[in-house]
Formats: structure tokens, sequence, C-alpha cells
């Protein structure tokens, strides 16, 4: 004889194995998100990707902003991973944060979604995620402390520098395209710049200091350039 179930008929229904469920629709929701931004995701269809019914996805994750609230911290967690194992020369941290961007090319295509939806409004999680930047830029004044990194920038903006160098083709593959002859997505392109990075990386090294550089400073608040 059967057992009979306790779950009533209007609940969700109960998967065998939550921890897979959970993450199939995690990374259905992951590419979702990153191919159609937050406003043009559906429900539905992360229910088709992930192989479940709408029901269950609601039971883990509640509404979409709970479901993409999910999917920004456990792609922090991973980047996060990542950005520890740095290396701490910056002839070889710009080439490594290059090739990360070139292997999570979904994550940026999210963050590009964000942008346009969320130029001027509060970002989704946003004290959370100030905190994991914060945490960034504390791993860079460290690096600065330490003498792997000149500290003739602030920290943040040699982050956001660093950011710019290594994700600005990817981001703008069409710019790039125009400037360079070379598609984002070609092993040519991706050696040179590579190869450009490792050689621009000398104006963030501490131990070769560009003297023509001016010194950024902050003045009340204010970053201010003084010359040396």
């Amino acid at each position: 004889m059967k057992a009979m179930s306790s779950r009533s008929p209007g609940s969700a229904p109960v998967s065998r194995n939550p921890e897979r469920t959970q993450q199939r629709i995690f990374k259905a929701a992951f590419k979702e998100f990153a191919g159609k931004g937050f406003a043009g995701a559906r429900v539905d269809s992360i229910a088709r990707r992930a192989g479940i019914n709408k029901r269950m996805l609601y039971h883990y994750f509640g509404d979409k902003e709970a479901l993409f609230r999910e999917v920004l911290r456990r792609k922090m967690a991973q980047r996060l991973a990542w950005s520890v194992a740095t290396p701490n020369d910056p002839a070889e941290s710009l080439p490594y944060w290059f090739d990360l961007a070139c292997k999570d090319m979904d994550w940026i295509r999210l963050l590009e979604w964000e942008a346009l939806l969320f130029i001027k409004k509060r970002l989704i999680d946003e004290d959370r995620r100030r905190a994991a930047v914060a945490g960034a830029v504390g791993r860079i004044r460290a690096r600065q402390k330490m003498g792997h990194l000149s500290n003739a920038f602030t920290a943040k903006h040699t982050l956001l520098a660093m950011t710019a160098l290594t994700w600005f083709p990817l981001v703008f593959p069409q710019l790039t395209r125009l400037i360079t002859g070379q598609s984002v997505s070609g092993e040519r392109f991706r050696t040179e710049q590579k190869e450009f990075l490792r050689k621009f990386a000398a104006a963030f090294d501490a131990g070769k200091p560009n003297r023509n550089l001016p010194l950024l400073t902050r003045d009340n608040g204010h970053s201010k350039f003084k010359s040396r």
C-alpha cells in the first residue's frame, strides 16, 4: 500500500533534492536575467529552463525580486572567492581579471541591463553590494600598504581604473571592434589585450613609480592632484 502524502492540495510540490533543485533554478534565473534584464525576465521562462513549475520556484525564492537578489548574492560570493585569489603583482592581476571577465560574460550582461534600468534608482540589495565593494577597496588598500600597488592613486580610483581596463572591451564590443578591427571573442584580441595589460600595469606597480604622474591626495573630502 502506498503511503499517503501529508501535503495539502494547494501547497508547493516537495523536491526530493532541494539543493539540486535550487541550483537548477539559480542557473536558469541567472541566464534569464543576463539575457533579458530584471524587467524583461519572466518567471515562466525561468521555471521552464529549470524544469520545474512556478509553484516550486515561489516556494524556494518567493517573488522575482527575491530570486534576483539571491542570484546577485550567489554571484557575489563566487566572485569574492576569485577576487581573494587575485595575484599581488598588477602585471599578473590585470590579465587575471580580464580572463575572469571573459569567462563570466553573463555577469557583465546582467550588470549592463541593470545599468539601463536602475540608472537613477536604488539598486536591488544595494547595501550588501556596497559592503562587498568596500571589501574590494579594502583589499586594494592592503596591497598598497604591502607595497604591491602604487599609492600614487587612492584605492577607490585604482579599483575603478583596473575594472575599466579589464571590462571595457567586453562591455562595449562594438567600440572595441571599431578601434582594433578585432572581435573581443577572438583569440588574437584576447592574447594581445592581456599582453597590453601586463605592460600597462607598470602604472600601478609600486616598485616602478612613474614620476611624471601627479599624486592624488584628499583635501576636505575632495580628490585633488598635486605635483610631485
